[in-house]
């Protein structure tokens, strides 16, 4: 069985002081969080950027400046979002890609949140796609739902994508799929060939979903942006996060890949 990739997620989007209180806001809190979590076996920084005021925020500046401190601390692979709450068109929320990270997310595919719309249309996933093909930015493809999966085969066929694909399947948003065992197996019947696959499961089914990831072969996310407790009333950290699902694989002998060994796994240069 491959090793182990494991991805953080420090901030993500809506994580606030008062309802996560280890969640990093500033460069240096998420570079310093990052860093921790590469000492307990990280190799993918999954990064948002936040504002002084703590808001989420398209500013390729701040992903920069993250990307920067992240760099001068360790060789994790660095993976921008160009996810919709933080920009509204294609323009914002790509221009963090012309900052060259190995990696940037893209959602193939519209999709409910709880309260608003994932919003994804075609042109824009086209758009963003085709700048990070210009930039040599690895895309990892977003997938809130089957649709999600066959627009990116479609994209791969017309080749605005290409492959190896590397895809985040993402379960449990209210609004989308829920996170159960069914939905899980219902989307990796219908994974592209030859395509790396990793599991998101938000909230309270995150352990159980990210356990049967690690058995399955699959690779895991974990991180604030997907789950702030532990259990309820328990506030949780990124590193605690991360420990934990190392834990889980040395259970199952599943060993974890460093940055390098997950960019062979994915198709990214080692030569960073």
């Amino acid at each position: 069985m491959e090793k182990l990739i494991i991805t953080v997620a420090p901030t993500g989007n809506v994580p606030t002081i008062d309802k996560a209180p280890h969640v990093p806001l500033s460069p240096a809190e998420i570079a310093e969080d990052i860093f921790l979590c590469w000492q307990a076996g990280a190799a993918i920084a999954h990064i948002h950027a936040r504002d002084e005021d703590g808001k989420p925020t398209a500013d390729p500046e701040v992903f920069s400046e993250v990307a920067k401190r992240v760099k001068e601390k360790c060789d994790i692979i660095i993976q921008f979002s160009t996810g919709a709450r933080a920009g509204k068109n294609a323009a914002e929320r790509g221009v963090c890609i012309d900052k060259k990270p190995e990696m940037a997310s893209l959602t193939t595919g519209s999709s409910n949140f709880a309260d608003s719309v994932n919003y994804n249309p075609p042109e824009l996933i086209k758009e963003l796609a085709l700048r990070m093909k210009k930039q040599g930015v690895k895309p990892e493809i977003e997938v809130f739902d089957l649709s999600a999966l066959e627009y990116a085969k479609d994209l791969t066929g017309k080749g605005i994508l290409e492959t190896p694909l590397h895809i985040n399947l993402v379960l449990g948003v209210p609004g989308s799929l829920a996170g159960t065992p069914r939905n899980l197996f219902f989307l990796l019947e219908n994974l592209p060939d030859a395509s790396t696959w990793s599991v998101t499961s938000i909230g309270r089914t995150h352990a159980q979903l990210s356990a049967l990831a690690i058995v399955l072969g699959g690779h895991v996310r974990t991180g604030l942006e997907d789950v702030i407790e532990l259990e309820k009333g328990q506030p949780i950290s990124n590193l605690q996060l991360v420990s934990r699902l190392v834990n889980i694989a040395m259970a199952y002998g599943r060993e974890i890949a460093t940055p390098n060994e997950a960019r062979k796994l994915i198709g990214l240069s080692c030569n960073i």
